[in-house]
C-alpha cells in the first residue's frame, strides 16, 4: 500500500496545477490579436542548418538517419549497424558497449513490441519512418534504471510545417519490402499526425548442420544433423499522434498505435546417431529425419498521454506521463521425427502458446532552476505489468497417428511485476562554469510475484547513483567521466519455464528463479569537433555485472519431462554466474573532403572480458572487437553513392565461442523534383550469397560444433516522395517562437 501513497499524492499535485488552466486561458491575450508586423518579421526566418550524422553528446551518441543512404530499404536492425558503440549480429542480436542487456525505446517510451522478440520489433520499423537513434550510454537519475547495457532510444519522424504535409516511402527488393506513409496537419496551436507502414521479409532458406558428440561413464553418443529453415516475417504499424498547445504554458500531447507482426520457419533435418556402449563393445545407429514448423506472432497497443505545464521562471516545468501497453504474444511448434524410408513418425509433439502483457506506466517529474549555475529535478514514476501464459502440448500417440493433451506438461501461468521508483538530480556549474556537473540518484523498489510451482521471488530494493563531470574547452574539445549504475530485470520469456520441443534434442527453456543482474559502468571520454566538420572521439569504458546473466547448456543422456524420457539432450537457458568483468575503447570519427562532398566516417570498438564464477571458475574470455567504415561521394545535380562495411569478431562465451560476420553494402540515391522525391538502388553482400556462422559449445559433458549459411545476398530499390508546404520553410515558426518564449514570461 505504501507503494502506492507516492504515486497518488503527486497526481493530486498534477490535478491541482491542472487548475490554472482555465483561469490563465482568461487572462492570455491570443496569438491571432499579435500586432501583425510581429507575426510578419517572426516568418522571414528561415532555418537553414543541417545536422550532422553522428553528435557526440555528454550522455548519448546520436545517429541522424535521414542521409543514411545504404539503410533506407531496410529497417531498423539495419539502422543500428552504424551507429556507433553498438553491436549488431547476424541474428539482430543487439548490444551496446559489448553488453547485450539493452533497454529499447520508441520516442522515449516503452513499447510492448520489445517484449516477445527483438529482432522481429527491430525489423518492423522500416528506416524511413526513423528521425535518430539515440544511443545512450551514461543514463541519468531519470532514466529507468533497466538494461545494464544502456538504453537505446529510437525517435520516428515528425513535423512542425504548418498546413498538412507527407511522406511516403516505398522498396522492394530480393529479400525485404517495405512500404510507408507520414502524414501532417497543423494548424496554431494543434498537431495531428498519422502513420502506416508495412514490412515483409521474403522467404529464404538457411542450410545449417551441426556434429555432437556427448559421453556418459559407459557410452558414447554422435549426433550428426543437416538440412534447412525456411524463414520468412511480414508486420505492419499505424497509429495516430496529437499536440496541443492549450495556452502558453500548458501542453497536451498523446499518441495511440497499433502493431501487428509474425513470423514462421519450416525446417527439416536429416539426422543420424550413432551410440557406442563400451561396457559390451556394441553399437548402435539411428538414422532418419525430422519435420519442424515453429511460428509466432503478435498483436499490440501503444498508447501515451503527456501533460507540460512551464511557469513564469525560465526552464521550471511539470511533466506528468500515463504510458500503456496491451499485447498479445503467441508462439506455436510442430515437430515430428520418422526413421528412414518409415510411413509414418515414431515421436512427434506440438506446443502452443498463447499470452498477454499489459503495462502501465506512470511518471511525475519536476524542474526547478535554482539560478544560473544550478537546476534541481526530481520525480516519481510506478510501473505496473500483468502477463498471463497458456501453454498446451500434445503428444503424438504413435498407435492411433493422433496427438493426444499431455496435461503433465501443459500449464498456466501468470506473472506480475511492480516497480515503484523516486529519484532527484541536478546540474550544476562549478569553478566558473570551468566543469559540468550532472548528479543524482535513484531508488526502485521491485515486486515480482509469479504463480509457478515452488517458485517464490522475494522483492528487492536499488540505489542507483550516476553522474557526469564534463569540461569544454574553447578549441571544441570535451572530456567526461561518468559513472551509472544500472539494473538488468529478466524478462518474462527469460522466465517463464515453457520447453520448447521444436528440437527435442536440443532445447530451449525458461528459468523463474533469475535474479537481477546488477551494472556498474564507468566511462572516461575525450571528444573534439574541428573547423573543417570532421570530429573525433574515443572512450574508455569499465562494466562490472553482478549476478550477471548467461545463456547455459546442460547435457542430459535421459531427460524426464513428468514421466515421459528423452534421450541425449541438450538444454539451454539462462542463469546467474558470477561477475563479468567488461574493460575496452571506442573509437569514432568523420572526416570530409572537397567541400563536404566526400565524407568518410568510421567506428572501433574494442573489449576484452572476465568472468569469475564459483561454478564455472575464473575464465578469461579473451579479446572482441567490430570495425566499420562508411564512405559516400555527393556527386552534382544532387546524386550521391555511399559504400557501408562492417566486421564484427568472433567472441568466446561461457561454454565455447560465437560466430564472427561480415556484411557490406551499397547504394545509390537520385534526389529530383527540387528535393521533394528520390530513388534510390541498395545491395547487400551482393558477391557472397551466404554469410558462414561457426557455434562451438564445449562442456564436460559433451561438444558440439554447430553451421549456418545465412543468406543475406540481397538487391533492392527504394522510391521516396514528400508533398504538401515546403519543408525547408517554416512559416509556423512563429508559433514555436511564441511557445517557446512563453517559458520565460
Amino acid at each position: 500500500m505504501k507503494q502506492l501513497l507516492l504515486p497518488i499524492a503527486l497526481l493530486f499535485t498534477i490535478l491541482v496545477n491542472a487548475q490554472t488552466i482555465n483561469s490563465e486561458k482568461l487572462n492570455e491575450k491570443p496569438i491571432d490579436t499579435l500586432e501583425k508586423n510581429q507575426i510578419k518579421n517572426i516568418q522571414q526566418v528561415i532555418i537553414s542548418s543541417k545536422k550532422a550524422v553522428v553528435e557526440n553528446k555528454v550522455d548519448k551518441i546520436v545517429y541522424n538517419v535521414a542521409n543514411d543512404v545504404t539503410s533506407q530499404s531496410g529497417a531498423a536492425i539495419d539502422v543500428l549497424r552504424k551507429v556507433p558503440q553498438v553491436t549488431v549480429d547476424a541474428d539482430g542480436n543487439v548490444e551496446l558497449q559489448g553488453n547485450p542487456n539493452v533497454r529499447f525505446l520508441i520516442n522515449g517510451k516503452p513499447s510492448s513490441i520489445f517484449g516477445n522478440s527483438l529482432a522481429d520489433a527491430l525489423a518492423s520499423i522500416p528506416a524511413s519512418q526513423i528521425k535518430s537513434i539515440e544511443a545512450v550510454t551514461s543514463p541519468g537519475a531519470r532514466y529507468d534504471a533497466q538494461g545494464t547495457g544502456g538504453i537505446i532510444n529510437i525517435v520516428l519522424n515528425e513535423s512542425k510545417v504548418k498546413g498538412i504535409n507527407g511522406l511516403i516511402n516505398a522498396s522492394a527488393g530480393t529479400r525485404f519490402e517495405t512500404g510507408s506513409l507520414n502524414l501532417n496537419f497543423r494548424n496554431n496551436n494543434f498537431n495531428l499526425n498519422a502513420f502506416f507502414s508495412g514490412n515483409a521479409q521474403l522467404k529464404s532458406r538457411t542450410p545449417s548442420s551441426q556434429d555432437r558428440i556427448s559421453h556418459t561413464t559407459t557410452t558414447q553418443t554422435r549426433l550428426l544433423q543437416n538440412g534447412y529453415n525456411d524463414f520468412q516475417r511480414h508486420g505492419y504499424r499505424t497509429g495516430l499522434g496529437f499536440d496541443w498547445t492549450l495556452n502558453r504554458t500548458n501542453t497536451l500531447s498523446g499518441s495511440v498505435s497499433y502493431n501487428n507482426f509474425a513470423n514462421k520457419s519450416i525446417g527439416f533435418i536429416n539426422q543420424e546417431q550413432y551410440i557406442n556402449d563400451f561396457s559390451n563393445s556394441s553399437e548402435q545407429s539411428i538414422i532418419g529425419y525430422r519435420n519442424s514448423d515453429n511460428r509466432s506472432s503478435v498483436n499490440s497497443i501503444d498508447a501515451n498521454l503527456s501533460y507540460r505545464k512551464t511557469f513564469q521562471k525560465e526552464g521550471q516545468e511539470l511533466t506528468a506521463d500515463y504510458v500503456v501497453s496491451f499485447g498479445s504474444p503467441k508462439s506455436n511448434y510442430l515437430q515430428t521425427q520418422s526413421l528412414a524410408e518409415a510411413l509414418s513418425p515414431y515421436d512427434g509433439i506440438s506446443g502452443r502458446s498463447p499470452g498477454t502483457d499489459t503495462s502501465h506506466n506512470l511518471s511525475v517529474d519536476y524542474v526547478q532552476p535554482i539560478n544560473d549555475n544550478v537546476t534541481l529535478e526530481m520525480g516519481t514514476k510506478a510501473i505496473f505489468q500483468h502477463i498471463t501464459n497458456t501453454t498446451d502440448v500434445n503428444v503424438l500417440d504413435v498407435l492411433s497417428g493422433q496427438y493426444q493433451p499431455d496435461s503433465f506438461q501443459s500449464f498456466h501461468l501468470k506473472y506480475d511485476m511492480g516497480v515503484y521508483s523516486t529519484y532527484v538530480s541536478s546540474s550544476l556549474k562549478l569553478f566558473n562554469d570551468w566543469l559540468d556537473v550532472r548528479a543524482g540518484v535513484r531508488y526502485e523498489y521491485t515486486i515480482v510475484k509469479i504463480d509457478y510451482q515452488n517458485t517464490n521471488i522475494p522483492s528487492y530494493s536499488l540505489l542507483v547513483p550516476s553522474f557526469i563531470l564534463s569540461h569544454k574547452f574553447d578549441s571544441g574539445e570535451t572530456v567526461k567521466l561518468a559513472y551509472t549504475r544500472r539494473v538488468e530485470r529478466p524478462e518474462y520469456a527469460e522466465l517463464n519455464p515453457f520447453l520448447n520441443f521444436s528440437d527435442p534434442h536440443n532445447i530451449i527453456t525458461g528459468n523463474p528463479t533469475l535474479k537481477p543482474e546488477i551494472g556498474d559502468n564507468m566511462e572516461l571520454g575525450y571528444s573534439k569537433n574541428f573547423t573543417n566538420g570532421a570530429n573525433l572521439s574515443f572512450t574508455l569504458t569499465e562494466r562490472i555485472n553482478s549476478q550477471d546473466l548467461k545463456q547455459i547448456t546442460t547435457f542430459y543422456p535421459i531427460f524426464t519431462v513428468n514421466g515421459t524420457d528423452y534421450t541425449n539432450v541438450s538444454v539451454s537457458s539462462r542463469d546467474n554466474i558470477g561477475k563479468e568483468y567488461n574493460s575496452g575503447g571506442v573509437l569514432s570519427g568523420s572526416v570530409p573532403f572537397f567541400n563536404n562532398k566526400l565524407n568518410l566516417r568510421g567506428n572501433m570498438m574494442l573489449f576484452h572480458r572476465y568472468i569469475v564464477s564459483d561454478y564455472f571458475g575464473n575464465i578469461d574470455m579473451g579479446f572482441r572487437y567490430r570495425l566499420n567504415l562508411n564512405i559516400n561521394y555527393l556527386f552534382p545535380k544532387d546524386f550521391i553513392i555511399e559504400m557501408f562495411g562492417n566486421y564484427n569478431s568472433a567472441a568466446k562465451n561461457i561454454q565455447g565461442k560465437n560466430p564472427q560476420s561480415i556484411t557490406y553494402s551499397i547504394a545509390a540515391r537520385k534526389q529530383f523534383w527540387n528535393k521533394k522525391a528520390s530513388i534510390g538502388l541498395t545491395t547487400t553482400n551482393p558477391f557472397n550469397k551466404y554469410i558462414k556462422q561457426v557455434v562451438t559449445v564445449d562442456t564436460n559433458d559433451y561438444n558440439s560444433y554447430s553451421v549456418r549459411y545465412l543468406p543475406l545476398r540481397s538487391f533492392g530499390i527504394s522510391f521516396s516522395y514528400k508533398f504538401g508546404k515546403d519543408f525547408k520553410k517554416d512559416k509556423d515558426i512563429s508559433n514555436d517562437y511564441l511557445n517557446g518564449a512563453s517559458q520565460g514570461n
